[in-house]
C-alpha cells in the first residue's frame, strides 16, 4: 500500500466512528429536557476540548510516523501498536457502553456529542495532511 493511501485508511478508521458516536450523541440530545441543556453544552464543550488537544497531539505523531514509512508498506503499518490498542480499546468501551442499560442519555448526549466531532476532525487532519494528498518528491 503506499504510504499516501494509509492517510486515507487512518482517516477512515477514525472518520466512521466519528460519524456513528456523533448521530447517538445528537440523537440522545432530543431526548432531553429543555431544562437541562444548557449544562449539557457546557459538558460537551468541555469533552470537545478535552479531545481536541489529545487527538491533536495523536494526529500530529501518527502522521509523522506514516511520512517516516518506505513507500509501500501493509496497512497495519499506519499506526503502532499502541495506536492499534487504542483503537480497538476504545471500540470495545463504545460496545460495552452501548449495552449498559443505566448509562443515562446524558450521558451519551454530552459526551458522544462531544467525542463524535473531534473524530471527524482527526479525520480531516490526517486527509488534509500534505503528504496525503502529494507524494514526497524523489530527490
Amino acid at each position: 500500500m503506499k504510504r499516501k493511501t494509509l492517510f486515507t485508511v487512518a482517516a477512515v478508521l477514525w472518520g466512521i466512528p466519528g460519524i456513528i458516536v456523533t448521530a447517538k450523541g445528537f440523537s440522545a440530545y432530543r431526548e432531553q429536557s429543555p431544562d437541562d441543556i444548557w449544562w449539557l453544552l457546557m459538558i460537551t464543550a468541555a469533552v470537545l476540548a478535552s479531545f481536541f488537544l489529545m487527538f491533536r497531539r495523536i494526529v500530529a505523531r501518527y502522521c509523522q510516523r506514516i511520512d517516516s514509512l518506505p513507500d509501500k508498506v501493509k496497512t497495519w503499518h499506519a499506526f503502532p501498536v499502541r495506536g492499534w490498542i487504542l483503537i480497538v480499546f476504545m471500540m470495545g468501551l463504545g460496545i460495552t457502553l452501548k449495552h449498559i442499560p443505566y448509562i443515562p442519555s446524558a450521558f451519551t448526549a454530552s459526551f458522544y456529542s462531544g467525542l463524535g466531532p473531534m473524530l471527524i476532525v482527526a479525520a480531516v487532519r490526517f486527509l488534509a495532511h500534505p503528504h496525503a494528498a502529494h507524494e514526497r518528491p524523489t530527490i
